[in-house]
């Protein structure tokens, strides 16, 4: 028991937006979470992932003392092999037989030592992370037009704008704070206007005043012809490109090149679409133009990233309240890795591997032996040459690449290939662990101290408020560690994540004088009680600088050699021949409750009420073509692999296209790895890959039997087709499957992991196929599953809470079996608001009721007061309720 409750700022874990958040530590050892309304990116706020934050501490499934072989190990044991198979390997092979793999998830203390091993003791490039799968592109275009990954405005710009324009980002789901900050700022200013452009009608939607269904890839196009627009319509700030810009002319003449309709081929808008979004565009001068994976995640990614650069530099939007463009990142620290040189491509302070003066002043500044020369291999090639014997030492930090990275069955082949593979990482059992020769335990979320950098360029700190558990470590002494074991021990002295941040400081002003974008050297000279304290603050801070908000480019002062900024004359995308094979294009990406591969969000049960099992969006008319029902099972392939999700029908989504979220892994669901069958087909300058553009053939699964379980204890199940979700006090599992069991009772006891002394209830059906069969041990209930030839129409919801239930009598018993609640018993239907976990039928009941608006049902049921990621669909489950009434 703790003596009283402490409460510690600290940083979320989850996306770019970099919220602040309280932690209180009960006395019970739960942890509360509240945003921290003193932190400038959410002042308060917080979405239904970081509002659960507290509830995936647990330490069931952590990796609590290192391992070899599978074996437990001691850290002198483990750190001891680990640097001389990597001082061996590079001794027989060279430097660029090795290699790191890391993450968004670390904190820059720890990308900053494990780039300083990689490129400044051990002499390659090889080390690579997953913001390259999110975020490469951004860097690359940044680089190509500003001469600097430099990211011009600030939060604020959204609240100033005038009109928004939504590019590649669902920002309901994908960053909800930020979403509902434009949300609040159109209340206050109505004349916002915001438009988005997605292929799907997105959640997004609900605060849109136009949307564009763009083609796959058509945003190039787009901003080409919005370029020549602004300049046929004379609004190009002539002053402004004339003096701090060069390239304009080669730009507009490939924007010349392309009429109204030729942009409305090849974007799919129709032309008065396209001129009314144009006109707007044009008539608004203080446009933000947010964008993100949709951007990003394309083989053309970088030139969409320039085309709608060059429409903010043409018009001068840039660097001015409410003005410019703004790229999103997707982790908690993609930002910092960047910073750092966490790319193959890139130095440390934001500096450039192809420079050899910032080559020589990294190497110097480091007094390191050595400095990589060359880049170093990207995500996709690096485990293309663990594959092929190339990399024979293989370093994975804080990420699960056999989920994430395309063609994923490739990585395990890598993998398997590799002769030594290490895994750092919080968890025991993931799909990346499994393929580890050593796994070393870190320490994670709550456990561990250091800074992150949000898309805005602020810096926060996150701090411990939980003991290391077991023998966890952070990811920064980890690496420290084995360089030091590896010879390199003077370089790396490191006792504390302050010291590191206090180097990293210093480097970003060493021979800086104005020249880089990243400065934070005031800093340099901070100890452990300062950095404690440190407040969040926005760079650049030079050294005697005060911390200030700041926007870049403005005035110019781009970081070019000539200090102009260039437009680049990029050229719309040539659609590729479709492979009749492969009609649907298929689409990843999040959905609002989970994160990534689901290793911290699958913990919450709350998280996993929304969507527990994996789905593809398709549309009605696609899935009638096919013969695919409304929540049926359906079979997704193409010549990488095969998954089968739960079909979920909607006009939201549109011909041709099919949308899967990219959460579900082997230990959630038994075939739903939904990047195995994304191409490995890479931008040509960022070598970001094209996670958004898969071509896919769809099926349906003809299951002969569909079921449903909750239990109490983890299941191991048998069956075609599996999702496990957690629920409060147990699992809730979906089944189907091609072969019959000959004994559905002797099925379900074995599901359930009874013994032979429980009591078992069962009704079966043959004639109709149905059985219904329950345990119980005493009055409380192991497990209830139910089967039908069709898709189970029990209520989940409901059915998960007689978990909790104690059963005194067999009325209950029976109620159990019927699969719903009597009609004096509510039913919450399918959670809609995570946050406070009501139902459809909560919301429904509401609005019969005459709670007409969101705000009425937020008033009666609190749902959508939180986050407010949930609004748009309160808002369609109040629409329903208004047509039956008028029907």
């Amino acid at each position: 028991m703790l003596e009283s409750p402490v409460t510690v700022r600290t940083t979320c874990a989850y996306c770019g937006v970099g919220c602040g958040v309280l932690a209180t530590r009960e006395e019970s050892g739960a942890v509360r979470i509240k945003g921290d309304p003193l932190h400038p990116a959410n002042f308060g706020r917080l979405c239904s992932k970081g509002s659960a934050l507290g509830e995936t501490l647990d330490l069931e499934g952590r990796l609590l003392e290192p391992q070899i072989g599978g074996q437990p190990a001691s850290w002198d044991t483990a750190l001891d092999l680990v640097a001389s198979r990597f001082t061996e390997t590079i001794s027989e092979h060279g430097p660029d037989s090795v290699a790191f793999y890391v993450s968004g998830q670390l904190l820059t203390e720890d990308y900053y030592v494990a780039n300083k091993l990689m490129k400044g003791f051990i002499g390659s490039a090889n080390i690579d992370t997953n913001s390259r799968l999110c975020m490469s592109s951004s860097v690359a275009g940044h680089r190509r037009a500003f001469g600097s990954d430099t990211v011009p405005g600030t939060y604020e710009d959204l609240d100033l704008a005038d009109l928004i324009v939504l590019t590649g980002s669902n920002l309901a789901w994908c960053h909800p704070v930020l979403y509902q900050r434009i949300a609040a700022a159109k209340v206050r200013r109505p004349e916002m206007r915001v438009v988005l452009i997605d292929p799907r009608r997105t959640v997004t939607a609900d605060i849109a005043d136009m949307h564009l269904k763009i083609k796959p890839d058509g945003d190039t196009a787009l901003f080409v012809g919005l370029l020549g627009f602004l300049a046929a319509q004379g609004a190009v700030e002539r002053h402004y490109v004339e003096r701090y810009t060069s390239g304009f002319e080669a730009a507009l003449a490939i924007a010349n090149s392309h009429d109204l309709r030729s942009i409305a081929a090849r974007t799919g808008i129709s032309p008065e679409e396209l001129r009314a979004f144009f006109e707007l565009f044009t008539r608004t001068e203080r446009s933000v133009t947010v964008y993100s994976q949709g951007v990003n995640q394309s083989a053309s990614g970088t030139d969409k990233v320039n085309a709608i650069i060059n429409c903010h530099l043409a018009t001068g939007r840039i660097g001015r309240p409410g003005m410019g463009p703004f790229s999103i990142t997707g982790q908690p620290n993609a930002m910092g890795g960047r910073e750092v040189g966490g790319l193959a491509n890139m130095l440390a302070g934001h500096m450039h591997l192809e420079n050899a003066g910032h080559r020589q002043l990294v190497q110097a500044f480091w007094d390191a032996p050595t400095i990589a020369s060359k880049p170093g291999l990207k995500a996709v090639d690096l485990f293309d040459a663990a594959r092929a014997g190339k990399i024979k030492a293989l370093w994975i930090m804080a990420t699960n690449p056999v989920d994430s990275m395309p063609e994923a069955d490739l990585v395990i082949e890598a993998l398997e290939t590799c002769p030594f593979v290490v895994v750092s990482d919080i968890n025991a059992m993931t799909d990346t662990t499994c393929y580890a020769d050593v796994l070393l335990p870190a320490a994670g979320w709550g456990e561990k101290d250091g800074t992150v950098t949000n898309s805005e360029r602020c810096i926060s700190r996150q701090r411990a408020f939980l003991p290391l558990p077991g023998e966890a470590k952070p990811d920064w002494w980890i690496v420290t560690q084995v360089a030091q074991r590896m010879g390199f021990a003077p370089g790396f002295p490191y006792e504390s994540a302050a010291q590191i941040f206090a180097e990293h400081a210093a480097l970003s002003g060493h021979g800086n004088h104005g020249t880089r974008d990243f400065d934070i050297s005031a800093h340099s000279a901070i100890v452990d009680t300062d950095y404690d304290a440190l407040s969040p603050f926005q760079w650049p801070q030079g050294r005697d600088e005060p911390a200030t908000e700041k926007r870049f480019f403005g005035q110019g002062e781009f970081y070019t050699d000539d200090r102009r900024a260039r437009f680049v004359a990029v050229r719309p995308a040539n659609e590729e021949a479709i492979d009749p094979r492969f009609a649907f294009t298929l689409n990843t990406g999040r959905v609002r409750d989970h994160w990534h591969t689901m290793t911290r969000t699958g913990k919450s049960a709350r998280l996993s009420a929304h969507f527990a099992e994996p789905f593809a969006e398709i549309n009605p008319l696609d899935a009638a073509e096919q013969g695919i029902a409304d929540a049926s099972l359906v079979k997704l392939g193409n010549d990488h692999g095969k998954i089968v999700v739960r079909a979920l029908l909607t006009d939201r989504q549109e011909r041709g296209n099919i949308f899967v979220p990219m959460h579900w892994n082997g230990q959630f669901a038994g075939n739903a790895r939904v990047d195995r069958l994304v191409t490995a087909n890479v931008d040509p300058v960022s070598g970001q890959p094209a996670l958004k553009m898969a071509r896919v053939a769809v099926k349906p699964f003809a299951a002969r039997w569909y079921g449903f379980a909750v239990l109490h204890h983890k299941p191991l199940p048998d069956a075609e087709y599996w999702a496990m979700a957690l629920t409060d006090g147990g699992y809730r599992l979906e089944l189907a499957g091609h072969s019959v069991p000959g004994d559905w009772s002797a099925f379900a006891r074995n599901l359930f992991q009874a013994e032979r002394d429980i009591e078992l209830l069962a009704y079966h059906d043959t004639h109709q196929d149905q059985h219904r069969i329950a345990a119980f041990d005493g009055e409380r209930l192991l497990g209830a599953l139910y089967v039908a030839r069709e898709p189970v129409t029990v209520s989940r919801s409901w059915a998960s809470e007689q978990l909790a239930r104690q059963f005194t009598d067999a009325r209950q018993r029976f109620q159990l079996l019927a699969g719903r609640p009597g009609k004096d018993v509510p039913d919450k239907g399918a959670i809609v608001c995570a946050c406070f976990s009501v139902g459809c039928n909560e919301i429904a009941s509401a609005a019969h009721e005459g709670c007409t608006t969101v705000e009425a049902i937020g008033e009666r049921l609190k749902a959508g007061t939180n986050c407010g990621s949930c609004r748009a669909e309160i808002r369609g489950v109040i629409d329903a309720c208004k047509i039956v009434a008028a029907e």
